[in-house]
């Protein structure tokens, strides 16, 4: 029987943590979903309060785990893999939040032998470019996705790959993508998950794009991981 284990890394989520794990329970079946790991990696603010509260406070009979890691979102999600029980992992990031029935989706893409994916996504943002951009994440081409979108892929499937490289503070998203494309195994699933604009906000709509394609080119470009980051950490961060 499938199952989907759940991994969240977070930084400093306590203003989003508990509507996020209310949103997973509401729009899931907890048949299908194994557990939901939460991998903080180094929060100063309280969301690991958040989330004890949410535990001791909540109903559901599904089985949520705190665990602690350093800091960069490949090492979390790598530490989230490893104790995961379900054979389906959900790489999803704190500020995004799937369709109704998304764990359904997401088996049946497996049972048609789709071993891994996402779903096309929109923001929480009326700006006309950010609608488009939203728009364009239903097609398949490589330079509609990103980690926004969230990830799903078979246990077996992420393990032949080695997992996300640690290596990459920033881009790990990408890395494992660009591994799927090249196997030919990837699938767009054609349900709206809906992510936060808050970074374009904070940064200015064209500002943060600018710098987001500066990083891509960077990468074709043979940058090295600690290149991209320290772009990152200039300009971003």
């Amino acid at each position: 029987m499938n199952k989907i284990s759940i991994i969240i890394p977070i930084l400093n989520e306590a203003e989003n943590i508990q509507n996020l794990l209310q949103h997973l329970m509401c729009n899931s079946k907890e048949e299908n979903i194994s557990e939901l790991i939460i991998v903080d990696g180094g929060s100063t603010d309280n969301s690991q309060e958040q989330i004890k509260t949410f535990i001791g406070s909540s109903a559901s009979k599904t089985n949520i785990k705190l665990l602690n890691s350093p800091k960069g979102r490949a090492k979390q999600m790598n530490l989230g893999a490893k104790t995961a029980q379900g054979n389906i992992l959900y790489f999803l990031h704190a500020d995004s939040f799937p369709p109704k029935n998304f764990d359904q989706y997401i088996i049946n893409e497996v049972k048609n032998d789709h071993l891994a994916g996402c779903f096309r996504m929109q923001f929480n943002h009326k700006h006309w470019w950010l609608r488009l951009a939203s728009w364009l994440t239903q097609f398949h081409w490589r330079a509609c996705r990103g980690g926004d979108q969230s990830q799903f892929i078979t246990k077996k499937l992420f393990q032949e790959i080695g997992g996300y490289n640690e290596r990459y503070i920033i881009y790990e998203d990408n890395i494992l993508i660009n591994q799927l494309y090249k196997r030919k195994q990837f699938k767009v699933i054609n349900k709206k998950l809906t992510t936060s604009a808050r970074r374009y906000e904070t940064h200015g709509i064209w500002k943060l794009q600018y710098h987001f394609w500066a990083i891509y080119v960077k990468k074709w470009f043979g940058a090295s991981p600690e290149e991209l980051y320290k772009y990152y950490k200039k300009h971003i961060a």
